[in-house]
């Protein structure tokens, strides 16, 4: 593939207007290019409609094996994915097999998932089986000289952001139920029990099927912290579940995950006020599920 010609995913020019990101757009295909050299690898077509911070691609090495090159906008969340996926070690992640940082980009070298399905693909109660399992597997302590942040600094940014941007009249919440969701947001990672290296991003979406294992997890963001926040992207994707019977669906996902009910349901309280700006139909969960 001509790196003049390079074919971007749908969703990543989707948005690099909005997030000011077309300087890092422009300078994308000499990057790729730059660094298929250095790896020796030969760049496939990316991945559609691909996602909204990486350019992802299947790629193949001179020796013919069968990679995942992944080359993202560098922001917080993601900057410490390499690191956590060489402390998972392939346990039910995909395998890290080169890593390369840039001024404001970060490339990633990684085991390719075949066939690739997504779980969402599954039924729900398949999805949370399989997700309970390998955030069971990805929850352990990483060395005394780790390099990930705490979970409180990430909620302490969503908080910060959300008191400064967000009219909380425009909710749909009651006011002092918004207040109690962001205080909870900054309060919930300072009380757990124990701190472990957590992926934040684990949903469907995110977990592919493999020939190595049957699933496997991608696209990590690791955190150090609170092992009860870890299963709450996945359950604010269930959108139906959580607007039918969220109680019921804290109750199996804790029950899976050997979890607390009642701090889940905090969790996802203050996650559904903190996320009703974007996905207004948290705003009638978090009045379901609210500190009584």
């Amino acid at each position: 593939m001509r790196v003049d010609r390079l074919a971007m995913p749908r969703n990543l020019v989707a948005v690099a207007g909005r997030y000011g990101r077309e300087q890092w757009m422009a300078a994308l295909p000499d990057l790729v290019h730059l660094i298929a050299q250095d790896w020796s690898i030969q760049l496939g077509e990316p991945f559609q409609p691909g996602g909204y911070t990486a350019w992802v691609a299947p790629v193949r090495t001179e020796t013919g094996e069968r990679l995942v090159l992944k080359v993202g906008w560098r922001h917080p969340e993601a900057e410490h994915e390499a690191a956590g996926l060489r402390v998972w070690a392939g346990s039910a992640t995909v395998r890290l097999v080169a890593s390369r940082e840039f001024d404001d980009s970060l490339a990633l070298l990684l085991e390719r998932c075949t066939p690739g399905t997504p779980l969402r693909t599954r039924p729900q109660l398949e999805q949370d089986t399989v997700i309970a399992k390998i955030l069971k597997q990805l929850w352990v302590k990483p060395g005394g000289d780790h390099c990930f942040p705490p979970l409180q600094l990430m909620c302490e940014q969503w908080a910060d952001r959300f008191d400064k941007e967000v009219s909380v009249e425009t909710l749909g919440i009651d006011p002092g139920l918004v207040r109690a969701g962001i205080a909870l947001l900054r309060e919930l990672p300072s009380t757990a029990e124990k701190s472990v290296l957590l992926c934040t991003d684990m949903h469907a979406g995110n977990v592919l099927a493999a020939e190595r294992q049957p699933w496997l997890a991608i696209d990590p963001k690791p955190y150090l912290g609170d092992p009860t926040y870890d299963p709450l992207q996945h359950m604010l994707n269930c959108e139906e579940r959580l607007l039918s019977d969220p109680h019921g669906l804290v109750r199996r996902m804790a029950g899976l995950l050997d979890l607390e009910v009642e701090r889940l349901t905090m969790w996802l309280f203050a996650r559904s006020v903190q996320q009703a700006t974007e996905w207004p139909f948290l705003a009638k969960v978090a009045r379901e599920v609210a500190p009584a």
